[in-house]
């Protein structure tokens, strides 16, 4: 089971739901230690005091805010925990907003949200008029010492939430001077072809990582005292003509189709065409006098 990284209730007007959240993905990769180049010894970085000249124990630990060059005011936990909002154990929903209105660029993290025994009927209707409506819920949630802006949009099997950025969080985009550029017809009209040509359902399964397969290959081959092979890397040149770079990819695209249909045509018997139908017409089939045929 999932580690509930936070426990309280989920309010929605006068409704209230006692749920838990846990978090809806986590990234894989390899890690790497660091190591001493002349003994390979694998390299420490225990909490160290410059005064007092020792290592310290966590249990020594406090957290200090520099308000000045080296110097702090210091807090305990039980001070943090006693200016924790009312976010911290009740998630109150503020407003519904259209998802379609949302621009992913404010999503953070991602958590599952489930109810506990007590709230599963109205977690059931909040999340059964949110697909209906095709709203999402904003609500305000603390943990980990800091209160999040979240969206709660209800999914195929339950509940998700996204922590988000605040808008100061959010860096301004680089201003692109587009508006200045003319674009022909018949370049949009090949750029949409190109799309369409590369339309398909999502499948996140379809994805993977290659660096860090090429990183397991890697190891595997070190291992057995093999040389690495150098992954070929593809030349960039710069586009020089849109309308000709537009008009190659999209017949490259188009080339495994053709392909596909003349292979088709080669393997078919010759002075015959393909079955159109798995069914052979009835018209087709003789008839037999006093019986019935069988399949």
């Amino acid at each position: 089971m999932a580690t509930t990284v936070w426990k309280g209730h989920l309010t929605f007007g006068l409704i209230s739901i006692p749920m838990r959240m846990s978090a809806a993905a986590r990234g894989e990769r390899i890690s790497f230690n660091q190591l001493h180049n002349v003994c390979h010894s694998r390299l420490k970085q225990p909490l160290f005091c410059p005064v007092c000249n020792r290592n310290v124990e966590r249990s020594e630990i406090v957290k200090g805010h520099e308000y000045e060059k080296d110097q702090y005011v210091l807090f305990s936990e039980e001070e943090l925990d006693k200016i924790e909002p009312s976010s911290a154990k009740v998630m109150e929903i503020l407003e519904f907003v259209k998802l379609d209105d949302m621009d992913p660029l404010y999503f953070d993290s991602s958590y599952y949200v489930a109810p506990e025994d007590a709230g599963v009927k109205a977690y059931k209707l909040l999340m059964s008029a949110m697909q209906e409506s095709g709203y999402g819920a904003i609500a305000k949630l603390t943990m980990h010492q800091r209160e999040h802006i979240v969206i709660l949009r209800p999914g195929s099997r339950g509940m998700t939430l996204h922590t988000m950025f605040y808008s100061n969080e959010i860096r301004a985009a680089e201003s692109i001077p587009t508006d200045k550029v003319e674009l022909k017809d018949q370049e949009k009209k090949l750029a949409n072809q190109l799309i369409e040509s590369l339309a398909a359902p999502f499948a996140p399964e379809k994805y993977r990582d290659e660096y860090q397969e090429n990183v397991r290959v890697m190891i595997a081959a070190k291992l057995k005292g093999q040389e690495v092979t150098a992954v070929a890397q593809p030349h960039m040149a710069p586009v020089i003509d849109l309308m000709e770079a537009l008009k190659k990819s999209l017949a490259e695209k188009q080339a495994p189709a053709a392909a596909a249909v003349s292979t088709l045509a080669a393997e078919a018997p010759v002075g015959k065409k393909p079955p159109a139908r798995a069914v052979q017409p009835i018209s087709a089939v003789p008839k037999r006098a006093g019986k019935k045929a069988t399949g």
